[in-house]
């Protein structure tokens, strides 16, 4: 039996549904932090968070492909198992590593656009 069908055959549909299940949480509530970065522009906001979206899809499934390629030698069950742990734990690791970068990045440039509104206000309301 070829046991690397059975790593494969069961590692995409794995990753690629981990993927979906990750992008779709980040872009669905990723919007609500686009929406206050870009002070109320839901077009602006919705654009790039279908972009953010798009690029999160093709580093993951790319990089899910690139390390479909196996070099542990599989020849029973047992194997086959630890094999798929290894892929699929490796591509969890990175979906939580983009995922915690996303939030720091949405994390600053929420503080970039108060402190921008801060100094806006500033201006408009300066004593004269």
């Amino acid at each position: 039996m070829n046991y690397y069908l059975l790593v494969y055959g069961a590692y995409l549909p794995i990753t690629v549904l981990l993927t979906i299940w990750v992008a779709r949480t980040l872009f669905t509530n990723g919007r609500t932090f686009l929406v206050d970065i870009f002070h109320g522009n839901e077009p602006l906001a919705d654009s790039v968070n279908k972009l953010l979206l798009t690029g999160f899809y093709l580093i993951n499934v790319g990089y899910a492909t690139l390390t479909l390629r196996s070099t542990a030698e599989v020849h029973s069950y047992q194997q086959t198992v630890e094999t798929l742990s290894v892929k699929v734990g490796t591509i969890i690791l990175i979906l939580g590593a983009m995922h915690f970068f996303n939030l720091y990045v949405f994390y600053k440039l929420r503080g970039r656009a108060r402190d921008e509104a801060r100094a806006y206000d500033f201006v408009l309301n300066k004593p004269q």
